[in-house]
């Protein structure tokens, strides 16, 4: 039964509001039969939600529509640790009483009354909410191409077909922040618009029911329920975005917008008909010159115009359609009033960069007659031999761990020195701004510290070479600005020489459409509306280098067409004037291949780079095998093993007080160990004596070890450490022990690696292996 008596203290657990106070004018009805909050399930849902976060939890409770009963809206702010769920549990329990829902903005704010999108600081969830059509085929879509969610609730309503709303749930690695918080919106937008979702939540203080909550509708009562949880369970921002993109939409879904309301006229329409005063047309002069100063006011605000193109767009309106025209001051004073609402609403705007491309009047053109009398010098290469020049796009792709960073970092530190790298030649100390958005600050300098650079090398970069920490951000409208200002800053005196990105996926920005890496359209519009335009902005004779990831390709594809490799569309192919692949052809081998490719000089061939005492260097290609190289590297692996299966077997006999001759060994062991006949085993030790692996004991060096004579060319067999245990015995005098007696063996000769020679060894007790040879 109910408990209707009030105590006299509300509950320390409930905290903004007072639990007991009515704020319906009719009394609660309740069912009794119904369920109830579930403690548990509030428990894991606020761990989902809110288990990474910090700040304050925007909660709401109001009175469900279908019931017959008023009541206003009753908000509180609970803070993000470890008694939220407990707090939560009380408030859905008090709000159960009173035929209340419980919401909350997956997301937390700073302080109490905060609610708006602008004002959420972190929200570590991306959430689709379905409400229509075939929610079980939609859940099916998303997590054949998304994989299973974290968590799924049913909201608690009923499509008209009989099947159950859902809130599918995915949590985060760690809580989108700043800039990351718009990707989050723009990807739940995404996924609802692929799968029919509800749009309403590509705003960030969307409200959501509570799992756990009681859900009142339409004269029912049931509870949000989770049907489906894998805790574990957790995607990257930046993979879960990829995937998302590569998601087709759902069957039966239509992704054309539409941008029309039906009460209210096409923004198309507004634009080119008239309006006259006295309301003669279908709307007024007022409606007509707000809905179009809106429309500019968006524009601008989404950095798709600039202010001042916003205003003359106005201002063309007002002359060409209003009958007769508003005066400028009113026109103003609206525009500002708009203005200051949309911002408040949506937050600051975007500022666009003005873009120094020439428009269709000035476009330049020449006759064939004038391009070849034009004898004027070429300009200088920013990077020589036409790999990057002036106004170039240069893109570089690899794989992730195949060495690109290290490469890249070692790269620009040489042309910000002045000096060439792999064949690759700046004509004088470039100045380079790397925006970087993979490391943060601490490991950047560690990274920095511990690439093997030249001390002249890095003493001529100290101030030329400026890279920015791990940045959270879009090279969007915005984040263009802050770009452009931050390379400004670090070169005021000239401009910069290249403009380096790192890498494309953290920064992409897909346009107003909100289309991904695979979108040709969208890829046009970052390279265009994004990349030119802050390179013209900051210098239209600056370089500009993308670093761009691979996907997974065959050896044979690699090899036959290298720059399909590059992940996304295939518009970045088709407008980069240079493009450099790094990949590495045999997983067992530490080289690498670099692949060029050159719009605006010849052609270059590949390059085969290594790591050698920490610095990158070239190897000269007439080393590499060009026929059947994996059967030759499995060669290679057999004759390195059987030469440390020789070894093994000398030191393990020596410690059974065997000692061998060459040919003595070769006849003792044939076809053992996983060797081969004598004569391969022959063949083994040469190689062996020659690199100096092997040694020899002969003549008074072996009749001073007590071995017996022996007439062969080199002796007895000896390597490194190699000790022989004799046949007699040894006491230990500090225990006693009776051990058997064991001596090292020194060589005594060794062979000649120029002429084979049976020479004397110098110094017996330190080990020489031939110049150049590993042992």
């Amino acid at each position: 039964m109910r408990d209707d008596t009030t105590p006299d203290t509300p509950k320390k657990n409930i905290v903004h509001f007072n639990p007991w106070r009515d704020f319906n004018d009719a009394a609660p009805q309740v069912d009794v039969f119904g369920d109830e909050p579930d403690p548990e399930q509030i428990a894991q849902f606020m761990q989902v939600v809110f288990g990474y976060c910090d700040g304050l939890i925007p909660v709401r409770s109001f009175i469900d529509k279908g019931q017959g009963i008023d009541g206003r809206p009753h908000n509180i702010w609970l803070e993000a640790d470890q008694a939220a769920p407990e707090k939560m549990s009380t408030f859905a329990t008090w709000a159960s009483r009173e035929g209340a829902a419980v919401y909350v903005i997956p997301g937390t704010v700073a302080a109490p009354g905060q609610a708006k999108a602008a004002e959420i600081l972190q929200m570590q969830t991306v959430v689709v909410d379905l409400d229509t059509g075939d929610i079980a085929a939609k859940r099916a879509h998303m997590e054949r191409h998304l994989g299973a969610p974290t968590m799924v609730v049913e909201s608690g309503g009923v499509t008209p077909e009989g099947q159950r709303k859902a809130h599918i749930w995915w949590t985060l690695t760690e809580p989108a922040e700043g800039d990351d918080i718009a990707r989050v919106c723009r990807l739940r937008g995404d996924i609802a618009a692929k799968v029919g979702g509800d749009m309403h939540f590509r705003s960030a203080h969307q409200p959501i029911r509570v799992a756990g909550s009681v859900y009142y509708k339409n004269s029912l009562k049931t509870q949000v329920r989770i049907v489906e949880m894998n805790a574990d369970r957790e995607r990257d921002l930046a993979e879960f975005i990829e995937a998302v993109t590569d998601m087709p939409p759902a069957p039966g879904v239509s992704m054309q917008p539409e941008f029309s309301h039906p009460d209210k006229p096409a923004m198309d329409d507004v634009l080119v008909t008239p309006v006259r005063e006295g309301a003669q047309d279908d709307w007024s002069r007022f409606e007509g010159a707000s809905a179009a100063i809106g429309h500019f006011i968006r524009m601008v605000h989404e950095g798709r115009m600039t202010k001042d193109e916003g205003w003359e767009g106005i201002c063309g309106y007002n002359a060409a359609m209003l009958r007769p025209q508003w005066p400028v001051e009113r026109l103003k004073r609206e525009s500002e009033r708009l203005w200051n609402r949309h911002v408040e609403k949506y937050g600051p705007p975007l500022i666009r960069l003005e873009s120094g491309a020439p428009g269709p009047a000035e476009m330049p053109a020449f006759t064939l007659g004038a391009l070849l009398d034009d004898q004027s010098p070429m300009p200088e290469d920013i990077i020589a031999p036409r790999v990057l020049t002036p106004g170039g796009l240069l893109v570089l792709g690899g794989a992730p761990k195949v060495g690109k960073s290290d490469l890249l970092i070692s790269w620009l530190v040489h042309m910000a020195a002045g000096v060439p790298f792999l064949g690759f030649t700046p004509p004088r100390p470039l100045r380079i701004f790397y925006l970087q958005a993979e490391i943060q600050y601490h490991y950047l300098r560690e990274r920095l510290k511990q690439i093997a650079l030249p001390p002249e090398v890095l003493a001529a970069a100290r101030d030329t070479f400026v890279a920015t920490p791990k940045l959270k951000m879009l090279l969007d409208n915005e984040g263009s600005v802050q770009v452009a200002r931050a390379v400004q800053t670090a070169f005021p005196e000239a401009p910069v020489d290249i403009l380096c990105i790192d890498p494309i996926r953290n920064l992409f920005d897909g346009g107003p459409d909100g289309g991904g890496e695979n979108d040709n359209t969208a890829m046009m519009f970052f390279l265009k509306e994004r990349v030119e335009v802050l390179r013209d902005h900051i210098d239209p004779d600056c370089g500009v280098i993308l670093i761009h990831h691979t996907k997974k390709l065959s050896k044979q594809q690699v090899k036959d067409d290298p720059f399909l490799a590059l992940s996304g569309a295939s518009a970045l192919r088709g407008f980069y004037t240079s493009g450099l692949i790094l990949h590495r052809p045999d997983e067992d081998c530490s080289q690498r291949k670099l692949e060029i490719e050159l719009r605006n000089g010849p052609a270059l061939p590949p390059k085969v780079i290594d790591k050698v005492g920490g610095q990158w260097v070239e190897i000269n290609p007439m080393n590499e095998r060009l026929v059947r190289a994996d059967l030759g590297a499995r060669h290679d692996a057999e004759r390195a093993r059987k030469g440390e299966v020789i070894v093994t077997i000398l030191m393990d006999e020596a410690l059974k007080g065997k000692i061998y001759t060459m040919t003595q060994f070769a006849e003792a062991f044939e076809n053992k160990a996983g060797l081969s006949g004598a004569a391969g085993i022959r063949d083994r030790l040469n190689v062996l004596t020659t690199k100096g692996v092997v040694k020899f004991v002969k003549g008074q060096a072996a009749s001073a070890l007590g071995l017996p004579s022996d007439r062969s060319k080199y002796g007895y067999l000896c390597v490194e450490e190699m000790v022989l245990v004799t046949g007699e015995e040894a006491i230990d005098s500090e225990t006693g022990e009776v051990l058997p007696k064991a001596i090292q063996i020194l060589p005594s000769h060794y062979k000649c690696p120029q002429t084979g020679a049976v020479l004397p060894v110098e110094n017996p007790a330190v080990w020489v292996y031939a110049e150049g040879k590993d042992p």
